[in-house]
């Protein structure tokens, strides 16, 4: 079984590396639909999804965690 620790810095760390591929994509799709933002909004959308990522991912971990042990 895995600890709540272990948990959360698998979740943050999937997400960080996550992030730093979205962003790239972001720069990328965004003018293809007629979406403009600046580098910085950019930054700020994708910590914001980071934010949810990092939210569901732990807490998905934890229930399965939590399921096995039963």
């Amino acid at each position: 079984m895995q600890s709540r620790l272990h948990s959360f810095i698998e979740a943050w760390s999937n997400t960080f590396i996550g992030y730093f591929v979205n962003l790239l994509v972001q720069l990328v799709v965004y003018p293809l639909y007629g979406a403009t933002f600046t580098f910085g909004q950019n930054i700020q959308i994708g910590l914001i999804f980071m934010g949810v990522s990092i939210t569901r991912s732990y807490a998905l971990r934890r229930f399965f965690n939590k399921k096995v042990k039963k």
